[in-house]
């Protein structure tokens, strides 16, 4: 239960709702105890009516009606516990899913890259939701009745200590049967649970690749994936719950066992006259009370078992190393890296070398090169060979293995990587977009931006036209990852988001080339006015691209070739060179050559 209490303290600024739900457990077990007494004292005045010494009637009556006070004042304060248990629960989901989120986007990309989305979802879901039932389950019913518990032990002490030892005797044993049953059940439950969280990866990705996997009649497969897993889940759920019943059977053969001698001992103790009749009224309902939290711990072990998996997965993942100790805004200009000092390259790379975690080859090996303010750079290389990786060390979504990186003048490895990627624009190759409407789409990255902003940009980007065609126009619902526009319509609204932020460095990873010729040239022109007096680093689809800038940087096996502008490159004899000569010399056997270098004739 270690996990739980390091849940609660996660949590502190619930503490008022801790410390009341515990102050109305003990009014409520005290107004619980209230009844037993309130019967014996009722049941000793019946049998005194009976023997011609009693009180009469009216008594009686009195008996009755402090009984029904106590249940009202109990029904009361139950129910303001189990609504102060229900405001914790659904604060600490929010809290904890607000937290969990929050972690997840400080997390560094090679979490992501070995983690199936669908799992981190599921992972959300479960754990979270285990975690807060079973907290609100123990709040609005175990608490009020482990205070009760507590106080019948004292009270049952005043009448006889045996009463208490034999009621003692429950947590040992019931305790140790259960450390019995656990071990294996978690061992189980974690199995499950990865099945499920499998499952449900698997799922999330077949919903996000419909098209593909309709294409390729691939449905029958995927389903077989899917269902697989839980399958697997019910054999391991036969194995996993035959063993609780069976540990459960002996915990509760126990406890009949203990409570056999606990009713032997009230009855023979009131035929031996020690206890008039209403004191074993009274007792036997002391007991009955006690049986209760100790008969609801079956119940109370399972759901607790489920909470400790679920807050160890959760923890799992806070306990993750970060990319960043606080979350920054990207959209903020105040953010961005101070400009570099005259004279001084705007982008560095010192001997940069990078392998991904589970490759024992660099994908980049030593490479430098220097890109200065307002340059326009162009990486060339083929398929794989590097292009994406730079581009991606240099957002800073993996650290580098060797070498250093330098914006703006500054260490990459020490700068805030919020400020570092304020600083940069960047079109992907794959357009990213998001469920929503156009305008928020082009201004995700400036919100505040003005409507009249978002059109300019648009126009820049040549995406004016094709949103104006919609009904809706910029207000217009553009469905999850922008599947109602075209390959070329989301690159533009990605083209115009980039121009919409304006930072000072801008890379272009590919950034034309779901576009057609015609609105390849529309948009390239915006992308000239946008690459203005701008650090821009392109990686090209087209060789007419590449001729434009002002140096080339080559890249073969991971390491620097060559640097040089496109005039000087085309005569090196390098790879740029290599290029020109397949596009100049045309035919099926070019193409394909250029195909390997993600080259477009």
């Amino acid at each position: 239960m270690r996990s739980i209490a390091k849940l609660l303290r996660h949590v502190r600024e619930l503490t008022w709702l801790y410390v009341g739900i515990a102050a109305a457990s003990v009014l409520i077990a005290g107004t619980s105890l209230l009844g037993p007494f309130i019967i014996k004292g009722a049941t000793d005045e019946v049998v005194a009516n009976v023997q011609g010494h009693g009180r009469g009637v009216w008594m009686i009556l009195w008996f009755a009606v402090a009984l029904l006070v106590a249940e009202l004042l109990q029904t009361v304060l139950r129910n303001v516990a189990g609504y102060w248990g229900d405001v914790m629960g659904a604060r600490m989901r929010a809290i904890l899913s607000g937290r969990y989120y929050s972690k997840l986007l400080r997390l560094p990309q090679r979490y992501f890259d070995n983690t199936l989305s669908g799992s981190i979802i599921a992972r959300l879901n479960r754990s979270i939701t285990e975690v807060t039932n079973f907290l609100t389950a123990f709040a609005n019913n175990f608490l009020p009745m482990l205070v009760t518990l507590f106080a019948v032990l004292v009270i049952t002490g005043f009448y006889s200590p045996w009463l208490v030892i034999a009621l003692v005797v429950i947590f040992p044993v019931y305790t140790w049967l259960t450390m019995l049953t656990s071990p294996r059940w978690q061992r189980i439950e974690r199995t499950k649970n990865d099945h499920v969280d499998q499952a449900g990866g698997a799922f999330a990705e077949v919903v996000g690749q419909i098209k593909v996997v309709k294409s390729f009649v691939t449905e029958r497969r995927e389903l077989r994936r899917f269902t697989d897993d839980y399958d697997a889940t019910i054999g391991l759920t036969h194995t996993q719950s035959s063993w609780w019943h069976r540990m459960d059977v002996a915990r509760n053969g126990a406890l009949a066992v203990i409570f056999f001698a606990v009713h032997a001992l009230i009855l023979v103790h009131t035929m031996q006259g020690r206890y008039s009749v209403g004191t074993m009224v009274m007792l036997i309902q002391l007991v009955t009370m006690a049986k209760m939290p100790v008969s609801g711990m079956s119940y109370l072990v399972d759901i607790s078992q489920r909470a400790v998996a679920g807050s160890k997965s959760y923890f799992e993942v806070m306990d993750e190393p970060e990319e960043s100790e606080e979350l920054g805004s990207a959209t903020r200009t105040e953010l961005r890296l101070p400009d570099p000092h005259p004279g001084e390259p705007a982008i560095v790379f010192d001997h940069a070398s990078f392998a991904y975690s589970d490759s024992k080859t660099d994908v980049l090996s030593g490479v430098s090169f220097e890109v200065g303010q307002g340059e326009k750079v162009a990486l060339v290389s083929e398929s794989g060979g590097g292009k994406t990786t730079i581009v991606n060390l240099l957002l800073g979504l993996y650290p580098v293995n060797g070498g250093r990186i330098l914006v703006h003048g500054e260490d990459q490895s020490r700068a805030d990587l919020s400020a570092v990627r304020a600083t940069i624009g960047v079109v992907f190759q794959e357009p990213a977009l998001f469920s929503g409407t156009i305008r928020d789409n082009i201004a995700y990255g400036r919100p505040d931006a003005t409507l009249d902003e978002v059109i300019a940009v648009a126009r820049r980007a040549n995406a004016h036209p094709f949103i104006e065609r919609f009904d809706a126009g910029y207000d217009s619902l553009i469905g999850e990852r922008g599947l109602k526009l075209s390959g070329g319509q989301r690159q533009r609204i990605a083209v115009a988001r980039a121009m919409l932020k304006d930072a000072p460095i801008l890379i272009l990873d590919e950034a034309t080339s779901a576009l057609d010729t015609r609105s390849e040239r529309l948009v390239q022109a915006g992308l000239e006015d946008l690459m203005a007096d701008r650090t821009s680093i392109i990686i090209a689809h087209r060789l007419s691209t590449i001729a434009s800038v002002d140096r080339i940087v080559t890249l073969r096996d991971g390491r620097v070739d060559e640097i040089g502008t496109p005039a000087e490159l085309a005569v090196s004899g390098g790879i740029y060179n290599e290029l020109l000569d397949l596009q100049a010399t045309g035919g099926k056997k070019s193409r394909k050559a250029l195909e390997g270098f993600d080259i477009a004739v």
